[in-house]
């Protein structure tokens, strides 16, 4: 059984003659563990892909499971507790709180959902994520890097069952970049975590099990990656 499915899903913007099918007819599956990448270029859909994954925005017909679970026939309150254990999101813009250090960044979702971290995962966390003698730092005194680090954990902290990515390493450099993907192989095989990345560099996505492309709203899966 796969963790995410995907079908049929389809999401026009606008009607009439304005109208825009951003996605057409598109069905896939994941199984658990995988980290699967998607590619394509500037508005060929792989964004809107990802916020229907991530039940961010709605289709306009189709359905997203989730480990069994049918998204988009919750009401708003369970989709947003769902998401919030289930889903973990990286962003390429980071959206770490600077008013916050690292340590309390990470455990926010944690916190949010009214629970307490998990003492020896955080450390096993910030241990991985080479943060522990950065944890009472704050955000404007990191680098790129371990900004991007530090919202990895945050995506991790609550163990969800699928990780989304959205060009997780879009503002690093190659170095940077090389041992974030590292990070995210890592949570795919060590804690068998779902991973959905959208990258528009293709060496990167080269890395992941698998690769996905959309191409005008359209999906074509270019199977497992060679290892």
């Amino acid at each position: 059984m796969n963790l995410l499915e995907v079908k049929s899903i389809c999401k026009t913007y606008g009607s009439g003659e304005a109208a825009v099918q951003a996605l057409k007819n598109v069905s896939f599956g994941v199984p658990k563990g995988e980290f699967v990448a998607v590619v394509g270029e500037s508005g060929s859909g792989k964004s809107t892909l990802l916020n229907m994954v991530g039940a961010l925005d709605t289709p306009t017909s189709g359905k997203v499971f989730i480990d069994g679970n049918d998204t988009f026939s919750m009401k708003d309150n369970a989709l947003t507790v769902f998401r919030r254990r289930n889903v973990g999101f990286i962003f390429q813009a980071f959206n770490l709180i600077s008013e916050l250090t690292v340590e309390q960044n990470i455990i926010f979702p944690v916190l949010l959902d009214y629970q307490k971290p998990n003492k020896k995962y955080l450390e096993e966390l910030l241990t991985v994520l080479n943060l522990k003698e950065r944890r009472n730092h704050f955000p404007s005194q990191l680098s790129g890097g371990q900004q991007q680090r530090v919202a990895i954990g945050r995506a991790l902290i609550t163990r969800p069952a699928l990780i989304l990515a959205d060009e997780p390493t879009g503002n690093l450099d190659s170095q940077n970049s090389s041992e974030v993907i590292a990070l995210l192989k890592q949570a795919s095989k060590k804690y068998e975590q779902t991973i959905l990345m959208i990258t528009h560099n293709r060496s990167i996505a080269q890395t992941a099990d698998r690769v996905l492309q959309v191409s005008d709203g359209t999906l074509t899966d270019f199977g497992r990656c060679r290892e």
